[in-house]
């Protein structure tokens, strides 16, 4: 079983940048594909990015395409989402989910889920 946690949300202006981190407790996060989902108040939880074991494949929500970046570094157990060229509409929870599964991932999320960090993009 793996623990996460989200980190590295806050408040910025349309048009800046955040760089989001989850890190892995319990198991080695290379066993897992990760993938970031975020949830706006009053909305469905949404997938934004993915990748595979060892960063070989990365998947992105259109929404996101050449904005944001999903990246891991598997010697610290931590994958990380850097967020460029933020947008109001970007406002949500984000969520990093794990599972053995990359599928599973872009389907639906993970067995494993951190409890989210706010991110508040001002206009």
């Amino acid at each position: 079983q793996v623990q996460l946690v989200e980190s590295g949300g806050g408040l910025v202006q349309a048009g800046g940048s955040l760089r989001l981190s989850c890190a892995a407790s319990g198991r080695t996060l290379s066993t897992y594909a990760v993938g970031w989902f975020r949830q706006a108040p009053g909305k469905e939880r949404d997938f934004v990015a993915a990748i595979s074991q060892f960063g070989g494949n990365t998947y992105y929500a259109d929404s996101v395409k050449g904005r944001f970046t999903i990246s891991r570094d598997n010697g610290k157990n931590t994958v990380y989402l850097q967020m460029n060229s933020l947008k109001p509409e970007d406002t949500a929870v984000y969520y990093c989910a794990a599972d053995a599964h990359i599928g599973v991932i872009t389907a639906r999320g993970g067995d494993y889920w951190g409890q989210g960090t706010q991110v508040t993009v001002s206009s």
